[in-house]
């Protein structure tokens, strides 16, 4: 009969992990990289039953997740973050596959992001599908960027049932993760890519994250969540652009009125389009209501500008 290890890696998690391993208490194995915490996150991890494990609290999360994969013995591996958690469902049907599978050595499942409170259900955060059940042996992340799925040597399937992430709490939490974590990673890929730095990028960048997720993801669809999440996500492509300034040393750049007009102009043409097209132009919601009447306010000030 098959085994299974769950694998966590943590960094003060004390709060949330025994949440954690306690949705997972049906596993043969449970497996904790502490991260060097400062808190009660291996002490609560080991009154769990986890075998618990401590490292240097690397940049690169994945290097220590790969870590506990080496550690752990049975015949499949289960990887999650302390502040993710199993339903019963999911549960049941991780045991029946292992059980039944021949060939897959691998399974997308799909992840419940609950932000602010609220599950959301569109934009970048719904089905959210992650590749965490695999064989032992048989997987591991890539340890090149922050939000690598792990890569498997076979087959894949898909899960039915999803499992739940308290992602972001406050907004605090979100803005303190884009700074230190993930803006620091997208400036770092954009470089090794040999991005070439342009100006107007610091409004192409952000428009395009909010007119990507708002509207052709439909995050409207989930109301003020989806719109203020919509908004911090084209924030964060804001402060990507800042710091590939920065790393240029904050040179100066000439521009003029008219081309910043220009990409304005376009910006909202393509908000125009999307208002236009997608179903939100005939919901009656506040948020749809909203979005029209900042939408009849930004074209009369572009005719205005245009003469």
């Amino acid at each position: 009969m098959s085994s299974i290890s769950v694998v966590v890696s943590a960094w003060n998690e004390e709060g949330k992990i025994e949440r954690c391993l306690a949705s997972a208490k049906w596993a043969n194995e449970l497996i904790v990289v502490d991260n060097s915490s400062i808190d009660k996150t291996p002490h609560v991890a080991k009154k769990m039953g986890a075998t618990v494990f401590t490292r240097p609290n690397n940049p690169m999360l994945n290097i220590n997740k790969n870590f506990g994969f080496e550690k752990a013995s049975s015949d499949w591996i289960l990887c999650l973050d302390a502040d993710e958690q199993l339903t019963p469902e999911l549960s049941g049907e991780i045991q029946k596959v292992i059980r039944d599978s021949q060939e897959t050595v691998g399974y997308w499942i799909s992840r419940k992001n609950i932000i602010f409170g609220k599950w959301i259900e569109h934009g970048l955060w719904w089905p959210d599908k992650q590749l965490r059940l695999f064989r032992r042996g048989k997987g591991k992340f890539p340890c090149k960027h922050v939000h690598e799925y792990i890569e498997v040597s076979g087959p894949t399937g898909e899960l039915t049932h999803p499992f739940t992430h308290y992602n972001y709490e406050t907004v605090s939490q979100f803005v303190r993760k884009m700074d230190t974590i993930y803006t620091e990673n997208e400036v770092n890929n954009l470089i090794a890519s040999d991005y070439q730095f342009v100006w107007y990028d610091a409004l192409r960048f952000p428009v395009s994250d909010f007119v990507k997720v708002f509207f052709a993801q439909e995050a409207y669809k989930d109301g003020l969540h989806g719109l203020i999440l919509s908004l911090l996500q084209s924030f964060y492509s804001l402060i990507v652009f800042a710091k590939l300034w920065e790393r240029k040393k904050f040179e100066e750049r000439s521009i003029t009125l008219a081309s910043v007009q220009r990409e304005l102009m376009t910006s909202g043409k393509d908000i125009h389009y999307w208002m236009l097209t997608s179903k939100i132009k005939n919901s009656t919601s506040p948020i749809a209501k909203l979005w029209l009447r900042m939408q009849r306010r930004f074209m009369a000030l572009a005719n205005v500008m245009d003469k």
